[in-house]
């Protein structure tokens, strides 16, 4: 299993509303709690900008996740973060512990490769509108995706992507999918802009049609 990422923390003795708001407002550290495993939750804290920083990379929200706590080591991914509504600062952080045979649902980001060579776009005319910018991911801790592609390279007007065309890494699976088939929600679309010369002309030929099936 993978630890691509580290951060220091410290256990907090102090805990309640008004202590994490102390932390946060005089010491510029955030309260968080790592759960799990069969261990009781601990109450921790975290600089304020080590975690920003580490947010910087968004592989940090759907990977393993090291917590240097004190003298020991707690094995672990993300949770939960709640984010200040004004401002850019976290206000508490929650970690699940994790080892490599644990099983765990994470928020996985998509990424959209060769939009720009889109058949639908460059030859038909197209637009690309992407639904979802991510998707929750069921599968064991060592094998968490960093990300997940969507090919758009052979795209046509008129193809719309669902969950179920994602390739996933073996053992994975996309949590929604297992409620049934209704729950294949779209993931990208190619369309035709409405009100474009494209659209119109694929009116007119449509309604052409229409006219000479009804003349015959």
């Amino acid at each position: 299993m993978s630890n691509a990422f580290e951060l220091n923390a410290e256990k907090r003795e102090v805990v309640g509303k008004g202590a994490s708001r102390r932390l946060r407002r005089l010491e510029n550290i955030i309260p968080a709690i790592v759960y799990g495993g069969d261990k009781e939750p601990t109450n921790i804290t975290l600089q304020q900008k080590d975690i920003l920083k580490a947010l910087e990379n968004e592989a940090f929200y759907s990977h393993v996740i090291t917590l240097n706590v004190g003298k020991g080591q707690e094995t672990c991914i993300l949770k939960d973060l709640q984010r200040h509504p004004a401002k850019p600062l976290i206000m508490h952080a929650d970690f699940q512990r994790v080892d490599k045979n644990t099983r765990v649902q994470v928020h996985v980001p998509l990424h959209f490769i060769n939009e720009d060579t889109c058949v639908g776009v460059k030859m038909e005319g197209g637009k690309i509108t992407h639904n979802i910018s991510d998707v929750l991911v069921r599968c064991t801790a060592d094998s968490i995706p960093e990300y997940l592609e969507v090919d758009l390279a052979e795209a046509n007007v008129g193809t719309t992507l669902h969950l179920s065309d994602i390739v996933l890494p073996k053992g994975a699976e996309i949590a929604v999918l297992a409620l049934g088939a209704d729950h294949d929600q779209p993931v990208v679309t190619v369309a035709i802009p409405k009100g474009s010369d494209t659209e119109e002309e694929a009116a007119s030929e449509s309604e052409g049609e229409a006219e000479s099936t009804s003349e015959e």
